[in-house]
């Protein structure tokens, strides 16, 4: 019915994933869950694993799971597949449970990096970790994984390491670390590895599964793309073209005319030249006295070109795959930030798989010496592999060994990441939008890769039918971004040679296609389903795309909004949004509009929920001050506040380490960044967002003073907050209960107090964060029926 055409018209010459002969073990079948112990082993008639997998998440069978989709894919071509989960990493023991695999460890620290799981934007400690039963922190060790890997190293020195996941994406080359506050080797040389599989890796790992089970040695697979790994020297036929330095300009001096005399230079400069004067004469008295007739066989002389001399006039461009970028060496960035800033901007402009040549980084000096190899990104999945990989017989749950005594998931056992996915389906991968304080682009590349319709409603229908506790609701239909599902360039030739971060920045592509219409049909068909009640988008909506198309946002808040949607405008002032390369607010307030109307032609009352990040690179105390007028007058108070968080490899984080812009050519004199350094800058702009917290407002007094804006301290409804400061405990609430800060004892018991929530004035809007009721997600609880209290 609906065949699964790619939307992308990128070249896709890589080898299928279906086209690879099945490994012999393949005749042991599909396990229900990919074996965790010996016991299970044996179970399935196993003597040993070909592959196992270490991860610092909890197992889930889920394709949201990225050890599931990696073991599953390698057990579909054939391999028997363990997997070691948050091992106990203080010795090489746990690493050995499962016996010594036949062809590689393959590392993962999980479906997040093990630091931004472990330390929050502030860098406390967290208590909680989403991925691990029960919800308890420090099952992972930090920078998991580096330990894993000199774990399984430890344990069986001979066996190949294959490291992979989001942790290893973003740590390829040398990266500022956020946590310790320097530049950090590229992970590949910490962690010893063998091979470092980058980005979104199932076509990379069936490849070299396959080579090492036909005995290749890992040290000669150095031709997959998306892989990075060390070697000494670059190979021959490779044309190095050197970027270790950024231009230097020295001093001008002014063009000489070449047609002017030598005379004429001197009375340029006020001066005279004799003996050309002199010349001038005998000249002008030669010709009065009549020149000589000229002999007709004196010919000029012609020049002609040399044919064997033709050739080497003409530049020749080395051609792209065989051409590697050598970028400033570790201890180049490690000490100078212009440098670190220009390697930056250069490994972003080879993201394009299309055209992204090598790239090449020195660690160490002299004998040490060694060369970080980084091949070009991994070719895109087409529609068909992409339902291959989501298609794999995914359990769709817990490993049994996570149940509580009453064999659920649901009890103390839970863990909040796959409740959060448990009833979501995922449509597509990679993101084109750019911001510069996000990951995904790194990770999993801006070309769109989209899974068929078909095979979607099957995953619907599959939740429908097998997942104990669904209700009739579908949590998400989404990925990356709500709506970019079948959205791409409408120009091969374009697509395969654009090297700009964005294609909606700073405004829509002419060349993005931006129909809707694949996804409204999606949306339609599967709430048509029987069983289906409900059909939620919980994923972020980009909501400058979803203008383009008045009847997607349309169907989007008629029928997909379970009674709040959320969207990032992240700010409202030009200079933070440049920086983070997001539209304008005028683009919130167009979209605003549309989802008013549409909400209330369907007779509902539906609030957006707008996100904001405090202190981004290029963020002024006057911009969070504008932006917290602008929150107040527009009735918002927010709860959740998002702090930026400086993640290795992204563009902002570059920013932050470097205070250049690597959004332009990077010079010594390039622009230069505001930076929002120092916990109380940070806090001041926390305090911004939450300009309706009263133990925020002696901060906000103050700043506003010295700010020279003592106009918006009042007791007034134009007023951002008041002269009086009520009795307050210090403590704060997070609707996030692990994030709520307790007072101090001395403090409660002093004064308890118990503030009550400000209601909204008429003509505000109701939110999440005012008295807006839980949604529906799906796992069975009441759903959203009308607001819990009047709106007025």
């Amino acid at each position: 019915m609906n065949a699964p055409v790619d939307v992308s018209f990128f070249a896709r010459a890589a080898k299928p994933l279906t086209s690879y002969r099945k490994y012999w073990a393949a005749r042991f079948g599909t396990a229900k869950f990919l074996p965790t112990s010996r016991k299970e082993m044996d179970a399935l008639g196993w003597d040993s694993c070909d592959i196992i997998v270490v991860t610092g998440d909890a197992y889930v069978d889920h394709p949201s799971f990225g050890m599931s989709v990696i073991g599953r894919m390698l057990e579909a071509q054939g391999f028997r597949v363990g997997i070691i989960a948050q091992p106990d990493w203080q010795s090489a023991e746990p690493f050995k449970v499962l016996g010594k695999p036949n062809l590689f460890f393959g590392v993962t620290a999980g479906n997040m990096d093990s630091m931004i799981n472990r330390y929050t934007a502030d860098r406390k400690i967290r208590s909680d970790d989403a991925y691990t039963p029960g919800d308890i922190g420090g099952s992972r060790p930090d920078r998991a994984a580096i330990v894993y890997s000199q774990r399984c190293k430890e344990a069986w020195n001979d066996v190949p390491i294959i490291l992979g996941g989001i942790e290893g994406s973003l740590r390829r080359i040398a990266h500022y670390d956020y946590w310790s506050d320097k530049v950090r080797r590229s992970i590949v040389v910490d962690a010893k590895c063998d091979l470092l599989l980058y980005g979104n890796a199932e076509r990379a790992i069936v490849e070299i599964a396959h080579r090492l089970a036909a005995k290749e040695p890992v040290q000669q697979i150095t031709d997959v793309r998306g892989t990075a790994y060390v070697r000494r020297e670059t190979p021959e036929g490779w044309f190095e073209i050197n970027s270790t330095s950024v231009d230097e300009p020295g001093r001008v001096e002014a063009h000489v005319n070449p047609y002017l005399m030598v005379s004429d230079q001197a009375k340029a400069n006020g001066a005279t030249c004799a003996k050309e004067d002199e010349a001038k004469d005998v000249a002008k008295a030669a010709e009065a006295a009549g020149s000589p007739a000229v002999n007709p066989a004196i010919k000029p002389l012609t020049f002609m070109p040399n044919p064997a001399l033709v050739s080497r006039t003409k530049i020749k461009v080395p051609p792209r795959d065989h051409s590697v970028i050598r970028l400033p060496s570790y201890e180049q960035v490690r000490s100078d930030p212009v440098l670190y800033a220009h390697a930056n901007r250069v490994l972003h402009l080879e993201t394009n798989p299309g055209n992204a040549r090598a790239l090449v980084q020195a660690h160490g000096e002299g004998a040490t010496a060694r060369d970080v190899w980084i091949n070009p990104p991994p070719i895109p999945l087409t529609t068909a592999e992409m339902d291959l990989v989501f298609d794999l017989p995914y359990a769709r749950s817990p490993h049994p060994r996570y149940a509580d005594e009453n064999g659920s998931h649901d009890g103390a056992t839970k863990i909040p990441a796959w409740e959060m996915i448990r009833f979501s389906v995922n449509i597509m991968r990679g993101c084109f939008g750019g911001c510069t304080f996000c990951s995904i682009t790194e990770h999993e590349g801006r070309i769109i890769q989209s899974r068929s319709e078909e095979s979607i409603i099957k995953e619907v229908e599959a939740i429908r039918d097998s997942v104990s506790g669904f209700t009739g609701t579908i949590s998400d239909l989404g990925g990356p971004t709500a709506n970019m599902y079948r959205l791409g360039c409408k120009s091969p030739e374009i697509e395969s040679a654009c090297r700009k971060p964005s294609c909606v920045y700073p405004g829509i592509c002419p060349n993005l296609g931006t129909n809707h219409d694949p996804l409204i049909k999606i949306y339609r068909r599967a709430r048509a389903l029987k069983g289906i009640k409900k059909i939620l988008i919980g994923s972020g909506l980009r909501y400058d795309l979803a203008v383009q198309s008045p009847e997607y946002v349309k169907e989007l808040v008629q029928h997909h909004v379970g009674g709040y949607l959320k969207i990032a405008p992240e700010h409202t002032e030009q200079g933070p949004l440049t920086k983070m390369m997001k539209p304008g607010i005028g683009s919130y307030d167009k979209f605003k509009q549309m989802f008013e109307k549409y909400s209330a032609e369907a007779g509902k009352k539906q609030y957006l929920i707008p996100y904001f990040i405090a202190a981004h690179p290029g963020t002024s105390d006057e911009d969070m001050m504008n932006l917290a007028i602008w929150l107040k007058k527009n009735g918002f108070r927010a709860d959740q506040v998002q702090t930026f968080y400086p993640s290795p490899m992204a563009t902002a984080t570059t920013m932050y380490h470097t205070n250049k812009n690597p959004l332009r050519k990077i010079t010594r004199e390039s622009e230069t960044v505001d930076i929002v350094r120092g916990d109380k800058r940070r806090r001041l702009h926390k305090a911004f967002l939450r300009y309706h917290d009263a133990n925020n407002w002696p901060l906000l007094r103050e700043a506003l003073k010295s700010m020279g804006r003592a106009d918006l301290i009042g007791n007034g409804k134009h007023h951002l907050i008041p002269t009086w400061q009520p009795l307050t405990d210090g403590g704060y609430t997070s609707a996030r209960r692990k994030n709520s800060t307790s007072a101090p004892v001395a403090a409660k018991a002093a004064a308890p107090v118990r503030l009550t929530p400000v209601k909204p004035s008429k003509g505000r809007i109701l939110t999440q964060h005012t008295g807006l009721p839980p949604r529906d997600n799906g796992s069975g609880g009441k759903p959203l029926n009308k607001p819990s209290r009047k709106v007025r």
